[in-house]
C-alpha cells in the first residue's frame, strides 16, 4: 500500500483497466472505509476530457442500488481521479464458470438485478450501451451494480426521444440494428441483457458479431441443437427468443421481462436445500455463492504507477534473473498530505508490503490459486507453459507478464499475470486486460490444468 493521502492509503493492486486508465482501491486509514479509484491518464490519448468528463456529467446524477455510486473527482494536469463505490467481488463474469455457467437461480437473481438498474436509467433517459459481464459488478453482499457509463448517452429529454446512431459497445453483445441504421436505444440495451443471461447460464456466447454463422443460423432457426441453445430449458429459451427478436419494436420491454415465468420461477428451494432456510439473508447469499463457485477467491495483481517498457526477454532464465533485480528496487508513487482526497498533487515515495491482513481487503477473483515452488520456479514453469500454447508474452520487469492471443471469434484477447510473494507463500493471480471475460476464465482454465503439478492443492 502506499499512502495517497494524510487519511487514506491506496493499494498498488489494480482493480480494472480501460482505454484510459486503470482502478485502484483506496481504504480510509481510520475507518476502513474502501472506495475505488479510477485514474485517467490524459497523456495516453488527445481529446479524451470530453468523453471523460460526458460520463461523469451523467454517472453523477445516477442514485440507485444496482448502479455504482459516483463519489466525486480531482483534475491534476495530466491525470484525473474519479472516486466511485467499490465492489469487493468483482465483475460478473469471475461468477461465470466457462461452458457451464452458473445455477438458474443465481442467474434470475443477477438477471432481475440487472434489469432493475436498466430501469432506472432508461426511465432518466439514460442509455448504457455497453451491457456486458465485464462492465457489471458485484458488491460484498451479492448485489450487483451496473459500472462504466463511458458509452451511455441521453436519449431521452423533456418528454422528447431522438434516434441514435452511434456504432458502439462489444459485438457479441450489440444489437444487430447498431450496425445497420439510426436505432431506438432502450431495445438495444435490453437485447445486450438477453446476451448476458444467455452467458450466466451456459458459460458460452451464442456469436461474436451478427456477420458470423451463428448468428446467421439464428436468425434461420437453424441453431436449436447446437451449443449453447441445447444447454437451455423451454422455458428459458422461450424468454431468451422473446428478447432477442431481431425487429427492435417487436423485442420484449423491462417489465414483460420481469413478468415472464421464468423470471418468476421460486428457485429459493435450491437455496435452502444448500444452506438452511433459517440462515441469514446475507448468510444464505454467501454459502450459496461458495456452493456455485466451488473456488475460493483471493486477492489481485501487483504493478508500477510509473510504468517500465515491456520487453521480450531472450531466455527464461534472463526473465527470472531481470524480475528478481527489478522487483526489490522498485518504488511506488502517488500523491500525498492532501487536505483531502480531492485536492493537491504532491509526490512521495513510501511502501507497504502486501500482507494477508491487507490481502484481504482486495477483489476476490477465481482466477488466482496459489502454488508450491519459490518465486524462480513459478516464472519458469509459468513461461515454459506459456511458450507451449504459442501465446505471445512480455514483461514489463516488475513481475508481470501480459499476455496476448485471441478468442474463438478471432478478437484480441490481452491478459496479465503476477507472482506475487505473500508472507512465504507465491501466488499467482491473472487479471483480464482487454477482451471477452469468458473466454480469458476459459484461457485461464487451461493454464492452471497445465500447472497442476505446482498448484497447491489446499489452497
Amino acid at each position: 500500500m502506499i499512502e495517497f493521502t494524510d487519511d487514506w492509503m491506496m493499494h498498488k493492486s489494480i482493480l480494472g483497466e480501460g482505454a484510459y486508465g486503470e482502478v485502484k482501491l483506496i481504504v480510509n486509514k481510520h475507518t476502513n472505509e474502501k472506495v475505488a479509484c479510477k485514474i485517467i491518464n490524459y497523456g495516453k490519448e488527445e481529446n479524451i476530457s470530453i468523453t471523460i468528463n460526458k460520463e461523469v456529467v451523467i454517472h453523477k446524477i445516477l442514485h440507485h442500488e444496482n448502479i455504482i455510486k459516483y463519489f466525486g473527482r480531482r483534475k491534476e494536469q495530466l491525470k484525473e481521479y474519479i472516486y466511485l463505490e467499490y465492489a469487493s467481488r468483482g465483475e460478473l463474469f469471475q461468477m461465470i464458470e466457462p461452458d457451464v455457467g452458473m445455477s438458474s437461480c443465481l442467474a434470475q437473481l443477477y438477471m432481475k438485478q440487472l434489469l432493475n438498474g436498466l430501469q432506472y436509467l432508461h426511465n432518466l433517459g439514460v442509455v448504457h450501451r455497453d451491457i456486458k459481464p465485464e462492465n457489471l459488478l458485484i458488491n460484498e453482499e451479492g448485489v450487483l451494480k451496473i459500472s462504466d457509463f463511458g458509452m451511455a448517452t441521453i436519449f431521452r429529454s423533456k418528454g422528447r426521444e431522438r434516434l441514435l446512431d452511434r456504432k458502439c459497445g462489444t459485438k457479441p453483445y450489440c444489437a444487430p440494428e447498431i450496425f445497420l441504421r439510426p436505432y431506438k436505444a432502450q431495445p438495444a440495451d435490453i437485447w445486450s441483457c438477453g446476451i448476458v443471461l444467455i452467458a450466466m447460464l451456459t458459460g458460452e456466447l451464442p456469436w461474436g458479431d451478427t456477420t458470423c454463422e451463428e448468428f446467421i443460423n439464428y436468425t434461420n432457426d437453424t441453431y436449436i441443437t447446437v451449443t449453447p441453445w441445447s444447454k437451455l430449458g423451454n422455458a428459458t429459451l422461450s424468454l431468451i427468443r422473446k428478447i432477442l427478436v431481431i425487429e427492435p419494436s417487436k423485442r420484449l420491454t423491462i417489465d414483460q421481462i420481469l413478468n415472464h415465468p421464468w423470471m418468476k420461477y421460486d428457485f429459493e428451494d435450491n437455496k435452502r436445500d444448500v444452506v438452511g432456510s433459517n440462515s441469514s439473508p446475507v448468510k444464505r447469499w454467501n454459502s450459496m455463492l461458495e456452493a456455485e463457485t466451488r473456488v475460493h477467491r483471493t486477492n489481485p495483481n501487483v504493478i508500477l504507477s510509473q510504468p517500465t517498457p515491456a520487453v521480450r526477454p531472450t531466455s527464461i532464465d534472463q526473465l527470472v534473473t531481470d524480475l528478481r533485480t527489478n522487483r526489490e528496487s522498485i518504488c511506488f508513487s502517488q500523491p500525498t498530505h492532501n487536505e483531502n482526497m480531492f485536492l493537491s498533487s504532491q509526490i512521495q515515495f513510501s511502501e507497504t508490503p502486501l500482507t494477508k491482513d491487507n490481502f484481504s481487503n482486495l477483489i476476490k477473483r477465481m482466477t488466482r490459486f496459489y502454488v508450491t515452488t519459490n518465486y524462480e520456479k513459478t516464472l519458469e514453469v509459468l513461461c515454459s507453459v506459456l511458450d507451449t500454447f504459442h501465446y505471445n508474452w512480455q514483461t514489463d520487469g516488475t513481475g508481470a507478464v501480459t499476455i496476448s492471443t485471441v478468442d474463438l471469434m478471432k478478437n484480441q484477447l490481452i491478459f496479465k499475470t503476477n507472482v506475487i510473494e505473500i508472507q512465504g507463500k507465491i501466488l499467482v493471480d491473472f487479471r483480464l486486460s482487454k477482451g471477452c471475460g469468458i473466454a480469458f476464465k476459459k484461457k485461464f482454465k487451461k493454464l492452471k490444468e497445465c500447472l497442476d503439478d505446482i498448484v497447491e492443492k489446499n489452497e
